[in-house]
């Protein structure tokens, strides 16, 4: 049926008439058109929209919301416009019925029917939906929203042409029509405002829940996609500085718990597909090892087989981590890309109404109303388009949050379960690595990555349009892009080379950073810290070699993406116009394809970034899914099953190693230890004790054998790992707090004069690593977390080595032994102490790996086996040492001898006598009291110990007074209010202040040739035409090319200098950072967390290395192009200056407003960044000790918990960036459409020439927000140079080195030391640690120095080599007091063997001298008498050997013995032992003992002891007590005294 029959039975009315609608002063659209197309665009947007939507609804259910009025009102009025429309169908059966009756024949027609009906029907689905939407949840529905604001558009149309009707034509106004059309068209008005108004949340939602919810989820449709619910943050923000608390809640959708664990599952699944298809290979691939005896006669080609294999199966068969990506990330972000379709199409109806504009200009004959329409409409077009752009970069950022937080979360996940062999190719330093900057990078890419296939659609369509617009020309311009796009491909492929080396130098400078600040006591100690920071600069030239070649590859793909549009524009048109002369370029040509050749600057710009973003990210991915596929620890290792029998632990014919293709560290063991047994296990350094514990925790590679453990496990480890939290939280270590249990545990481990000591009791807080407790108290903390879990089977790694003898044995007493805490437990204990092993029911001997005895003490005595061959000479050994004829050693004496005849006795009998094993029993029932000073060491006193007191009353609940005093490291803070100009300054400096200003003149330079060539371009197309030809063209297209071309170098000079200036501020601010940070004090470091310092010198440094000077370039191009916008705007139309300066206004109000908050969220963000790396920091130093205790998922929380805390302020950050692009666009799009009102009403004065101009500019003025963007993103990341500058200002040591040096060559020649009055503080708020000191000793002489623990023993060591300067009184050495001396002259003159032994990564060689100032021969010398040449001699690398880092590749002991090398290495005069003895067995010890009374006979030994045995041949003893001296004399003297020294002895059971 004809459409105008269809609206009318006569078929009068005509569904379309030009001259009525356009060709008119006074336009109207058909009375046909308005009963069909805008009645039903409505309802076909509610039908088509419908079904999805309900699919939707179902699959998004967020509880129901009650009836509330604002939905009984939304029901009513849908109802009643059911009935309006109903109204209308019931009337128009009655004008049938009433045949010809009505108001007119002419509403007879079918149309007065169908389109009533269509309308009422979706009146009543609009009314269904509506309530839909409450029982699903729905707060505020933009479909809703949307259905009825184009219902009353299309109603408005209707209702301006019902009253033009009734003015002109009064009778035909049918009554009852009109009225149900505008009660019809007042509805539509009061739902449009209903469905603005977001509904109350529903019952049980997330929101009622969260302290602080999010507005987002409760916020209106308009509100969230003008980011109007932002504003409230906004003007807090712009009020006062922004705090934690301010920060909302983050929606549930964007949750660590909700987005990890769907990756994790997506990468398993990935992982499972591959075991799969990769199956049958992997048994070829384990099947030669079946053969061993063939492998010599044939080995050759069963080795090529194993080869060839395993290629073909790493080939096939990689997980795809971007495909578990995908399928994560990949629904919520194909939004986006539907928005980002919407967005490219509208992109060219600027450039298509600027067409039509000038056309009106040159149509002198148009109506006037079509220019205003015009404007109208680019004012409207240009302000969806940024809500649709802005509303897909949200969707974009959201989703890069998440997927950052799903990698955070995935990696940590991962570094709980990964084996040791693979723990040991990824460093603490690396792996930090993969969740600060890989993740970083895929949250960058993430926000282009639609740019591949939106970049080549907006380039088709450019051409498209182009190609109407110019013709075949055009192919010239493309002929030039397609040149281009080879030279941007290898750009990006070297700039990819660049990266892997950049992010190479850049791990290994962390790495080496991370161990730096973990050691920097022992740097301190050695005056190493020079050989350090050259270390680091090394590295961080070749980092800046390569970054300095990526910015010359910078300068080049700048210069061709600047160029890119001017080259194609000018060759577009010089092929124009040479064609063919009869080709006029006119304004509407030139202007048009100018706006066109802005669009396709963009994708062409973007495509080059965009590959390098990918090939960035692929990098990353790389790296990983290599992290993530590494092999993790076999969770069936150590059955948990119960054991038949009772056996607690059993092993059978047990192998293992820490890596599956390491030979074997652990063969061939087979114990079961019994329910409630004591287990002692002994052996010399490195025979395997600790690795046995590890076995039985699952921590190594089963090779063969079977393991089991009844009951659950608690672990000490050898060196105690502490937690950065208060005493207590490291005692309960996540159990419930049971009260008495917690005192019993307290007391059993000794811990309670140490709580007296700390400022705020077991509130104290406990700094990173423990930097706050002495070596003794760090064990005895790791020691009562073990008893307060309760567990069934403890494994003990050598916890008593590290405390005083007296502690010792109370700690075995109460805790261990058999009638400790413990004493239904099965224990294992590895122990160096011999006292104990009378006591234990079963020992294990151990000897490479193997064990070689196990029985009870009597019978491994009985056997006569290594185990007491070891006990004899080392009784033996005692009494050949001791010449010294002093009463300790005379009661010594006997025993030994006794034991000597029956151990002959024995020998020969081949049993043990009654007699003698009676004798045996007293002998080392006695052997063992003398033994018990084996205890090792404690390093007594540290910062936060003044004196140990005996408590009687209850000290653990003790608060201090001030709830401070119990605090250490100092959160890092966030700095307030404008970044300070002078940091700007700083930077300034630090490129140079030359080299900067000559950077401004070039941007300059480029942006007025810029300008100047597109004014060129408007006089060209204004010049008049002759006889179809413009006669002057060769000269404008000249002078046009040669503009492009100073363009071109001005853009290529500019790009050098900004990033060569880039380059010399990194360096600048690095060196000086390193500088300041290795001058800072010992008390700096332990009050500031290592993660703050790592991240000034990972993200901070990385900021000023890549993102500044970038944005530096970016900052002055949009400054520039805003500026030349306006400029060009004026001078086209002058009306505009009523406008720009109100305009500007707001623009700058908005931009503070802004700027204001998103400073402080960066901030906030930057500050809430650290704790997540030092939280995984630390997690990655204690994962044994997390494994052991089955504390993983309380880890994980705490990091998925800290993970949030950290998004909850970048949130709101990428919001606000939203929020300011809409009101700036805004802005933007206000000057556009006032360029073209004013040139419309100035239409008669104007060339087409300038108004092109004018508007392409006006266009261009968007950049307003890059503008804004770009400067509070240059204020937010110049805090970067801020934070490094920080460290500037905080306290330095002493200046290292004199110059000239005042000291004698080879001081200190003698050795005397002489301290007068000498006192020291911590801090400055305490009081003092050790006072009034007064001691000469002698060169040569030999002192022990004693005293409980916190009496001051370390705080003397400290004071010597002035880590702590002294308050009162000096200290001369060899008449030189040291505090005038540089802190390197002390320090490297003598030498002091540490507690803690603490080596780097690198070569052992460059371990024991880092400056090369020694020969080969020296080092092998040393390492000789530090006993470790065989075992150096050994390794396949000698001294090239690389450490790992820390040296976890060594043991404790050969570290120990490593720094004895050092020792022996320097060779000074003055030698001082921080009990450093600890970690090694008896005998090794000895072999230390007799090497330094050899080694260093002539020299001056100050040595802390705690076993008293080791000083009591020394010339004198110093006994501290609380800090003060209480006696100094020599031992024999001290002894017949019987003072504390005598007490001292009397409890070692030497007297």
């Amino acid at each position: 049926m004809d459409l105008g029959r269809f609206c009318s039975v006569d078929g009068s009315d005509p569904f379309w008439d030009w001259n009525r609608t356009w060709h008119s002063e006074n336009p109207d659209l058909t009375q046909c058109f308005q009963n069909t197309v805008l009645v039903w665009l409505p309802c076909l947007y509610l039908w088509l929209c419908a079904p999805i939507y309900v699919l939707y609804l179902k699959s998004h259910n967020r509880g129901y919301i009650c009836m509330t009025h604002l939905n009984k009102a939304k029901t009513a009025v849908g109802f009643l416009l059911w009935i309006v429309c109903w109204a209308d169908v019931f009337y128009s059966f009655w004008e049938k019925s009433q045949d010809g009756g009505g108001c007119s024949p002419y509403t007879q027609a079918p149309v007065f029917l169908v389109s009533p009906t269509m309308l009422g029907i979706t009146m009543l689905l609009a009314t269904l939906l509506t309530q839909y939407e409450r029982l699903k949840g729905v707060q505020s529905s933009g479909v809703m929203l949307n259905f009825w604001l184009v219902a009353i558009l299309c109603a408005t149309v209707t209702f301006r042409s019902k009253i033009i009707q009734a003015i002109r034509e009064p009778l035909t106004v049918c009554m009852f029509r009109y009225t149900t059309f505008y009660t019809y068209y007042t509805l539509l008005l009061v739902s449009l405002v209903l469905s603005a108004i977001p509904d109350q949340p529903p019952l049980f939602s997330q929101a009622s829940r969260d302290a602080n919810p999010c507005p987002e989820i409760g916020a209106s449709f308009l509100s969230r996609i003008s980011f109007w619910w932002i504003t409230g943050l906004m003007i807090t923000g712009y009020k006062r500085p922004l705090e934690q608390k301010d920060l909302w809640c983050l929606n549930s959708e964007d949750r660590s718990q909700r987005v990890v664990p769907q990756l994790v599952r997506r990468w398993n699944n990935e992982c499972l597909k591959v075991k799969r298809s990769g199956q049958p290979e992997e048994k070829m691939l384990y099947s030669p090892k079946k053969a061993p005896r063939g492998e010599r006669k044939d080995g050759q080609p069963i080795e090529e087989s194993e080869i060839l294999i395993t290629n073909i199966s790493q080939k096939s068969a990689e997980p795809s981590l971007f495909w578990a990506l995908c399928l994560t990330f990949g629904p919520y972000f194909l939004i986006s890309s539907l928005y980002k379709i919407i967005q490219d199409i509208l992109m060219f109806v600027g450039p298509e109404i600027l067409r039509l504009l000038i056309q009106f200009v040159n149509d002198s004959n148009a109506p006037s109303w079509q220019g205003y329409f015009y404007t109208a409409l680019l004012f409207v077009c240009t302000c969806f388009q940024t809500l649709i752009l802005q509303k897909y970069f949200h969707v974009c950022f959201t989703t890069g949050m998440r997927l950052r937080t799903a990698i955070v979360g995935a990696v940590y996940r991962k570094a709980l379960v990964i084996s040791n062999a693979a723990r040991r190719t990824s460093t603490v330093g690396e792996i930090v690595n993969l969740m600060s900057v890989d993740a970083q990078r895929f949250m960058d890419l993430i926000t282009y990555i639609n740019m591949i296939w939106s970049a080549p659609l907006q380039v088709v369509l450019a051409l498209y349009f182009l190609w109407q617009n110019l013709g075949p020309s055009v192919l010239a311009g493309v002929a030039v892009m397609v040149l281009m796009v080879p030279i941007n491909a290898v750009i990006a492929m070297k700039t990819k080379t660049y990266q892997v080396a950049q992010m190479k130098s850049k791990d290994n400078r962390i790495k080496l950073m991370n161990e730096l600040l973990n050691g920097i006591k022992v740097l301190k100690l050695y005056a190493w810290e020079v050989a350090f920071k050259d270390k680091v600069s090394a590295i961080r030239e070749s980092e800046l070699q390569v970054l300095k070649k990526a910015a010359y590859l910078g300068a080049v793909s700048t210069f061709t993406w600047v160029c890119a549009p001017f080259l194609v524009a000018l060759s577009t048109f010089a092929v124009y116009v040479m064609i063919d002369e009869r080709n006029v370029l006119d304004a509407q040509k030139a202007f048009v394809s100018l706006a066109l050749f802005n669009i396709l600057r963009f994708p062409l710009n973007m495509l080059p970034m965009v590959i390098s973003s990918m090939v960035q990210a692929s990098v990353s991915m790389k790296r990983l899914r290599v992290f993530l596929s590494h092999e993790e620890l076999q969770e069936d290792s150590v059955e948990r099953k119960v054991i038949a029998g009772s056996d607690s632990i059993s092993i059978d014919d047990g192998s293992f190693s820490w890596s599956r293709n390491d030979s074997p560290t652990l063969k061939r063991l087979s114990v079961r230890i019994p329910d409630g047994s004591l287990v002692a296990v002994v052996g010399h350094v490195g025979s395997g004790k600790s690795s046995l514990l590890s076995a039985l925790l699952g921590e190594m590679e089963k090779l063969e054998g079977s393991v089991s453990v009844r009951g659950s496990v608690a672990y000490v480890p050898q060196q105690a790992w502490i937690q950065n939290a208060t005493l207590k939280d490291n005692i309960m270590f996540g159990q419930e707090r049971k009260e008495s249990w917690y005192h019993r545990v307290v007391e059993a481990c000794a811990l309670l004069p140490d709580l007296e000591i700390l400022p705020a009791g077991d509130g104290t807080e406990i700094g990173e690593k423990g930097v706050n407790l002495s070596g003794g108290q760090k064990q005895r903390v790791s020691l009562a977390r073990a008893v307060y879990c309760d567990c069934a089977v403890y494994l003990l790694d050598d916890p008593l080595s590290a405390v005083d003898a007296h502690v010792g044995k109370h700690i075995f007493e109460n805790v261990i032994g058999p009638q400790g805490v413990l004493k239904d437990r099965t224990r294992v204990l590895v122990t160096h102490g011999l006292s104990y092993l009378p006591q234990a029911d079963l020992i294990l001997v151990m000897v490479e790996g193997e064990i070689t005895e196990m029985g009870s003490y009597l019978e491994l005595m009985g056997r006569d086996g290594a185990f007491a061959e070891f006990l004899r000479t080392y009784a033996n050994k005692e009494q050949e040492d001791d010449d010294s004829g002093e009463m300790c050693y005379l009661h010594d004496v006997t025993p030994t001898v006794v034991g000597n005849v029956c151990f002959e006795h024995q020998r020969d009998e081949g049993h043990l006598t009654p007699a003698c094993l009676s004798l045996h029993l007293s002998v080392f029932l006695c052997l063992s009291v003398c033994l018990s000073l084996y205890m090792s060491i404690s390093l007594s006193s540290n910062s936060t110990l003044a004196a140990a007191v005996r408590v009687d009353g209850d000290v653990i609940g003790k608060k201090a007074k001030n709830a401070e005093v119990g605090k250490l490291t100092e959160a890092d803070k966030a700095n307030t209010g404008r970044v300070k100009l002078s940091v700007f300054w700083e930077y300034m400096k630090a490129i140079g202040v030359a080299l900067s200003v000559i950077s401004l003149i070039l941007f300059f330079s480029h942006h007025f040739a810029s300008l100047f060539s597109n004014y060129w371009l408007s006089l060209w197309t204004d010049d008049p035409v002759v006889n179809g030809t413009q006669p002057s063209r060769e000269m404008r297209l000249g002078v046009y090319g040669a503009l492009g071309l100073s363009q071109g170098i001005a853009v290529f000079c500019y790009s050098i200098a900004v990033s060569i200036g880039g380059i010399l501020a990194s360096r600048y601010l690095h060196q000086s950072m390193l500088h300041n940070v290795l001058r800072a004090p010992m008390s700096f470091f332990e009050r500031t967390p290592s993660g703050n310092l790592v991240n000034r010198f990972a993200k901070e440094t990385d900021t000023i290395d890549s993102v500044i000077p970038s944005i530096i370039k970016m900052f002055m191009g949009s400054m520039f192009n805003v500026v030349g916008s306006c400029v060009v705007i004026l001078i086209a139309t002058p009306l505009v200056a009523i406008i720009i300066p109100p305009l500007g206004l707001l623009y700058f109000f908005v931009q503070r407003f802004y700027v204001s908050s998103s400073r402080q969220l960066k901030r906030l963000e930057s500050v809430s960044r650290s704790p997540v790396y030092t939280h995984f920091n630390e997690t990655l130093l204690g994962t044994s000790v997390i494994r052991a205790f089955g504390e993983q998922e309380r880890f994980i929380r705490e990091s998925d918990g800290r993970v949030d805390h950290n998004q909850k302020a970048y949130y709101p950050s990428i919001v606000a960036n939203r929020w300011l692009a809409v009101r700036l666009e805004f802005v933007g799009n206000c000057i556009v459409m006032f360029a073209a009102l004013f040139a419309v009403m100035a239409r008669e004065s104007l060339s087409p020439g300038i108004m092109g101009l004018s508007i392409s500019y006006a266009l261009q003025v968007t950049s307003l927000t890059w503008l804004v963007r770009m400067s509070s993103d240059l204020e937010t990341n110049i805090v970067a140079v801020e934070r490094v500058k920080e460290y500037d200002d905080t306290e330095k040591e002493a200046e290292w080195r004199h110059d000239p040096s005042s000291l004698p060559h080879g001081w200190p020649t003698a050795g005397n030391i002489d301290i007068r009055g000498f006192g020291l503080r911590y801090r400055e708020d305490q009081e003092l640690a050790i006072r009034d000191i007064t001691v000469a000793i002698q060169g040569g002489e030999k002192v022990g120095i004693v005293g409980r623990t916190g009496a001051g023993k370390s705080s003397l060591t400290l004071g010597l080599f002035r880590i702590i300067e002294a308050c009162e009184g000096e200290i001369q050495i060899d008449g030189v007091n040291i505090a005038t001396l540089g802190l390197h002259e002390l320090r490297s003159r003598i030498t002091i063997i540490p507690q803690d032994p603490v080596l780097f990564s690198g070569s052992l060689r460059m371990n024991l001298d880092p400056f090369d100032g020694y020969s080969d021969e020296e080092v092998w010398r040393a390492l000789e008498l530090a006993h470790l040449k065989s075992f150096v001699s050994g390794l396949p690398d000698k001294l090239k050997h690389e450490c790992s880092e820390g040296g976890e590749n060594l043991s404790l002991g050969q570290r120990q013995l490593v720094c004895l090398a050092r020792a022996l290495l320097r060779k000074t005069k003055i030698l001082v032992l921080d009990e450093a003895t600890a970690a090694v067995d008896l005998e090794t010890d000895n072999l230390i003992q007799s090497t330094i009374r050899t080694q260093f006979d002539d020299c001056t030994v100050l040595t802390i002891a705690h076993r008293l045995n080791t000083i009591m041949d020394y010339t004198r003893v110093l006994v501290l007590d609380k800090g003060e001296m209480a006696e100094f004399d020599s031992p024999s003297a001290l002894i017949s005294k019987r003072g504390i020294f005598y007490k001292m002895a009397k409890d070692s059971g030497l007297v």
